[in-house]
């Protein structure tokens, strides 16, 4: 039986980059896989998957929080690869979940469990609710050498706790960080 995946980690623990290994892989033994991003996610571009390490794919479909999957559309496939989970809705993860019963499909997707202000992504809470493997790519703190578990969002180089929610950015507005030192920097900035 085919399942959902659910591989979260913290901004710089290189989620796309397993993906695109993961895409990579099944390529090269001929196995036909589909890329989904949603649309949100600009900072590429639209319809394009990067990893920090500068490696590309273009996705084979963008999706918006609305968009309805037609099943049809991923017979013959061997593998979904979704980036940037965190931004879908929660309707469009039980769409994915439909998929890995009919067509069978693994499902794997790559994203964040919180945000700046450690609440949950709606797309990542049902996520969690629903995968059948839940796993964490680790990447150790900006600060220290601990594991980091929060994205901290920085302005002006300085921790911020207010804002929207969804802000796309990288390295110059988000960086990997440990409990104690997501506390300090923000304490300190305040």
């Amino acid at each position: 039986m085919a399942k959902l995946y659910f591989r979260h980690g913290t901004m710089g623990s290189a989620k796309t980059l397993n993906l695109l290994a993961v895409a990579h892989n099944y390529r090269s033994q001929d196995k036909r896989v589909l890329i989904l991003k949603p649309r949100i996610d600009t900072r590429y571009g639209v319809g394009t998957v990067e990893s920090r390490a500068g490696l590309r794919a273009e996705a084979d479909l963008v999706v918006d929080r609305d968009t309805i999957l037609d099943p049809a559309r991923f017979e013959g496939l061997d593998c979904v690869l979704v980036d940037e989970a965190q931004f879908l809705s929660a309707a469009m993860v039980d769409q994915l979940w439909a998929l890995t019963l009919k067509p069978g499909l693994p499902v794997i997707c790559y994203g964040l469990r919180t945000d700046f202000q450690t609440h949950l992504f709606e797309g990542s809470r049902r996520l969690l609710e629903l995968a059948d493997s839940i796993e964490e790519v680790k990447v150790t703190c900006q600060f220290c050498n601990k594991k980091a578990v929060f994205n901290m969002r920085l302005v002006g180089g300085k921790a911020v706790r207010e804002g929207d929610q969804i802000q796309i950015g990288g390295d110059e507005s988000y960086v990997p960080v440990c409990h104690g030192c997501y506390v300090r920097q923000v304490e300190a900035a305040t």
